[in-house]
């Protein structure tokens, strides 16, 4: 099953049509079949036997993704970071390109369609992986997984995390591609056996390559009894098209069959009193249920000077515990800040541990609490501070993963050469060591709490919350930020990514931002309560808390290693086919 090798021109069209057509896969779009097309175009515009070329087209397919995937850069910076960053991102997509063209060339991969399938899926992922780790840490966003929350194909992510699930959705798209050319060759093929009545087609075992090459059915490959033998030629291709595309379709449900925690009591619950209450699926819990409140305090001013008032950005998120304290005081075990919702260090500001210290004898609940830390050695850590009154800081986390260019500056100095933005962050963010959670003490005397806090970007490394969990976490927390992203894409494509880590690790999530989108998700990764963008909100959700361990938290790197060490194999075999195939062509 193949088609003729694009022309240079087609081959262009496709790359930057593929692309687009991966972003409207992902939030805001949210059109997720449309990920296995991208994937299926790319499998086409990578049809020509030329590394360099395909390094191009990669890049273009890369470029035509990212580009409006990563506006959202744009609307914090400008737009020599924001292309900077797009550009860096679509180079690993060329490499795929260049990488695809030399594996393809492997003895074992030729005139077989489903292997050559999983192999492209397999080196597809292992390159996701890795630009996910490099450079300095990686960047995870723009995974084909991220783009299945909420569908059969993401229910994988119980079993083999991100990776099982972009595998799976990478493979089905292969097999549409090589289901597409089987019927553009029985087309052609009837098309031809029409115009030559005395005609022979060439026999279907010379029409699958991964290479795609010209020529498949042409003039000179016709000769005499093609009524026949086209007739034949036909039904093979037709039917292998059929069986491809079958066997696409089975990969991307099959994750249905997995037994995923689902819960019958998740949704908007009114207590006796008329509040309302979201259930996260308490009917799951295995250690017992924790009570929280949650505050998105909003901001004055969406973009870049969100954070222009500080004193603004905290009074909001006091006053949205207040108001949960009207109906819940002394009923929450703990109300959720979003990250940066006190800017300031309640530690060193004594205003502020005032102003927590009464809002949280209020509530009668302790707050975690999003705020900076200036440590005397120098730079600055982003911290979730568990804050009681009277006794301050019981418990903190200190973001692990700082964002590169967004929260440290790499190479300020030649950045600098380039853009003037480098100076906005002034102060460099250094990582946290400590464990990526904080336990809560319970308001019944029982055990504490432990909640996995995951701040901000970091929902997108999988280390850190399988980590979480690996600690003891028996409930997601994500506090975020996205005050300076404006009206784009981020909040919800995080949320995306807050979903697919809730069935990684069978564990109920609450994202909570400054401005929105705020959500609150089932170990299923189902979302019950969802709040708008840049609107003052406030909820309280009975969580459930889980301590069993899903495969794909106790697989850990496995599945990144196996898919990269399986790359590297079959590059290592196409190049060595690629080597054997020359010298048997000179003879």
């Amino acid at each position: 099953m193949r088609l003729r090798e694009p022309s240079r021109l087609l081959s262009l069209f496709l790359a930057v049509a593929g692309g687009l057509v991966l972003w409207s896969a992902f939030p805001d779009a949210g059109v997720w079949p449309a990920a296995f097309v991208a994937v299926a175009v790319l499998y086409w515009a990578l049809g020509r036997d030329n590394a360099w070329w395909n390094l191009l087209i990669g890049f273009l397919f890369g470029i035509s993704f990212f580009l409006p995937h990563l506006w959202w850069a744009h609307e914090s910076t400008e737009a020599a970071p924001w292309i900077a960053l797009s550009a860096l991102e679509a180079l690993f997509i060329g490499g795929f390109g260049v990488l695809w063209t030399w594996a393809r060339r492997a003895r074992f991969l030729r005139r077989r369609g489903w292997r050559l399938a999983a192999a492209f899926a397999v080196l597809f992922v292992a390159v996701e992986q890795w630009r996910a780790e490099i450079p300095f840490g990686g960047f995870p966003w723009g995974r084909l997984a991220w783009t299945m929350a909420g569908t059969p194909t993401g229910r994988a992510a119980w079993l083999g995390g991100t990776v099982a699930v972009s595998l799976l959705v990478a493979f089905a798209g292969a097999l549409l591609a090589l289901a597409v050319a089987g019927l553009v060759r029985a087309v052609r093929i009837s098309r031809a056996a029409r115009t030559a009545p005395a005609a022979r087609v060439s026999p279907p075992e010379q029409a699958e390559s991964g290479a795609v090459t010209a020529g498949s059915v042409s003039a000179s490959s016709v000769t005499a009894g093609a009524t026949t033998g086209g007739s034949v030629t036909v039904r093979s291709s037709v039917g292998r098209s059929v069986g491809a595309l079958a066997l696409g379709v089975a990969v991307a449900v099959v994750p249905l069959v997995l037994p995923l925690p689902s819960s019958a009591s998740a949704g908007a619950v009114e207590t006796p009193e008329g509040q309302q209450v979201y259930d996260a699926g308490s009917d799951l819990a295995e250690d017992g249920q924790l009570w929280a409140g949650a505050v998105q305090g909003n901001v004055g001013e969406p973009g870049l000077g969100a954070f222009a008032n500080r004193a603004e950005v905290l009074n909001n998120h006091l006053e949205g515990t207040y108001v949960l304290a009207e109906d819940f005081a002394g009923e929450l075990d703990v109300v959720l800040w979003p990250e940066n919702g006190s800017d300031l260090d309640p530690q060193t500001t004594p205003d502020v541990a005032r102003g927590l210290d009464n809002a949280s004898t209020a509530v009668g609940a302790p707050i975690l609490v999003g705020a900076q830390e200036f440590p005397d050695a120098g730079g600055r850590y982003n911290v979730s501070l568990l804050w009681q009154a009277g006794q301050g800081v019981i418990a903190r986390y200190a973001k692990q993963h700082p964002a590169p260019f967004g929260e440290y500056i790499p190479l300020r100095s030649i950045l600098r050469l380039f853009s003037d933005q480098v100076d906005r962050v002034t102060t460099d963010m250094i990582p946290g060591v400590n464990p990526p959670y904080v336990d809560v003490p319970s308001r019944l005397g029982q055990d504490a709490y432990r909640l996995g806090t995951i701040i901000c970007f970091e929902v997108a490394y999988d280390e850190i919350i399988r980590d979480a969990v690996l600690e003891g976490a028996q409930v997601l927390v994500i506090p975020t930020n996205n005050a300076s992203f404006g009206w784009t894409a981020e909040s919800t494509q995080q949320l995306a990514m807050s979903r697919l880590q809730a069935i990684t690790t069978g564990r109920a999530a609450v994202q909570i931002s400054t401005v929105g989108v705020s959500g609150v998700i089932t170990p299923d990764g189902t979302v019950v309560r969802d709040t708008e963008l840049f609107t003052a909100d406030q909820f309280v959700v009975d969580l459930p808390l889980r301590s069993s361990i899903t495969p794909a938290v106790a697989a850990g790197y496995w599945p990144g290693w196996i898919v990269g060490g399986l790359a590297l194999a079959l590059v290592v075999a196409g190049v060595v086919g690629g080597i054997g195939a020359r010298r048997r062509a000179r003879g």
